[in-house]
């Protein structure tokens, strides 16, 4: 697991088969209100967090508050002084998504609430993924995650183990697998666990936002006859993203693909720029893109708020009968996803650490990790010394831009 070290529809929207490429953009309807872009507060997953406007771009420290109703019905979201507001007057709790994001739950549900269009921007990455929402003029939230890159050294080390014990001189299992029969066509491991990870962000921001419209960069490896080599590496993206495409199509969303070429122009039209360094977590490696996307689907004018949310993927090792050589030939307790009951990654609120998740446990106490550096925070912790919040599959910081004026004055 890798370690942050630096905070440094319309009703006339058109439906796309997800196969097919198209430029068709939503249209809002005459009565649909703008989201209030004068806002400028609003709130990180640790605190609740202010900023002051850019002059020139009428920039915010953060987007807006996702909001769902009693019934878990996601609703436009709101700006921080509003839910403050909510909260405070008892309408209204906090929560917290299993992608790791702050939002508020009201303790009724509206009646005739409408929601205005929002969408989805997807920027895919070798190593990094950039997800943005964006409404018809505020940016409601960015998303920068890592993707997930271990599964092929996992399975690497697991057909080892599995080899080894197999030619053991004790009680063993024959090999019940027959990896040599594809039905329907191979999909490498490593290639669905990434696809699914940015299935499992898409799932979680549409359980706090009613968003119906998702727009993604369409990656373009075709399979070459007789290259062997240019297909092992290549093809497996181009099975990827089919997978990705049917999957959407099952949450309900339309998906518009665009080419490379076409973020580039929109780049360009928005005035944005991109860096080289994509592994800097600030909006400019891969937000932008997925910025300039959304946008050209809501018709947003410009990013009104550049913080991005930090995700990286919770890595959980699967309960394991036998580990590597251990000294002595004892081998140690290792895997499982329960810790004396509790699931491994429980959000909770302790009273000296603050926000932490669930970690392993020794005997009748549990660790506690560090939602920012994923660091252990304490090997000590009692049942009772902390709340249950809920529970997270990311680890997720939120990184105000820098320079934007941004002061905590609260914890929540």
């Amino acid at each position: 697991m890798r370690t942050l070290t630096r905070p440094s529809l319309g009703s006339q929207a058109t439906c796309v088969k997800l196969e097919e490429r198209t430029d068709a953009s939503l249209v809002r309807t005459a009565s649909a209100e703008p989201l209030n872009a004068t806002s400028c507060v609003g709130l990180s997953s640790a605190h609740m967090v202010e900023g002051k406007h850019d002059s020139g771009q009428g920039e915010a420290a953060i987007g807006r508050i996702p909001v769902v109703s009693k019934d878990g019905t996601p609703l436009m979201p709101c700006t921080s002084t509003k839910a403050r507001k909510l909260l405070e007057l008892g309408k209204a709790r906090k929560q917290w998504s299993k992608l790791g994001i702050f939002h508020i739950q009201l303790h009724f549900n509206p009646t005739n609430p409408t929601t205005q269009p929002l969408a989805i921007g997807v920027d895919s990455g070798s190593k990094f993924e950039g997800f943005s929402v964006v409404g018809t003029k505020d940016t409601v939230l960015n998303i920068m995650s890592e993707a997930v890159t271990w599964v092929s050294k996992a399975v690497k080390q697991r057909n080892q183990m599995r080899r080894g014990r197999r030619y053991r001189n004790t009680r063993r299992r024959p090999c019940r697998g027959n990896n040599r029969l594809h039905r329907g066509g191979f999909f490498p491991p490593s290639t669905k666990a990434r696809w699914d990870a940015k299935l499992r962000i898409i799932k979680h921001l549409k359980t706090i936002l009613p968003v119906k419209t998702i727009v993604v960069e369409d990656i373009k490896a075709w399979a070459r006859k007789g290259q062997r080599r240019w297909n092992r590496n290549f093809s497996p993206l181009e099975v990827g993203k089919k997978y990705f495409y049917r999957e959407l199509r099952k949450m309900g969303l339309v998906a518009i693909l665009k080419t490379g070429i076409e973020t580039q122009a929109l780049r360009e039209r928005f005035d944005l720029k991109k860096i080289v360094n994509k592994s800097k977590p600030i909006f400019e490696s891969h937000c932008v893109d997925a910025w300039v996307l959304a946008a050209s689907e809501t018709d947003a004018s410009h990013p009104t708020a550049k913080a991005i949310y930090y995700a990286i993927p919770l890595r959980w090792h699967r309960r394991q009968l036998h580990r590597l050589e251990a000294k002595g030939g004892v081998r140690r307790r290792y895997g499982g996803t329960l810790s004396l009951g509790l699931k491994k990654g429980t959000l909770v609120k302790h009273g000296k650490f603050g926000l932490c998740y669930v970690g392993g446990n020794r005997t009748s106490r549990l660790s506690l990790h560090s939602l920012s550096t994923g660091r252990r925070l304490t090997r000590d912790a009692k049942r009772e010394d902390f709340k249950i919040l809920t529970r997270i599959g990311f680890r997720t910081q939120f990184l105000p831009r820098i320079n934007s004026g941004v002061s905590l004055f609260g914890s929540l």
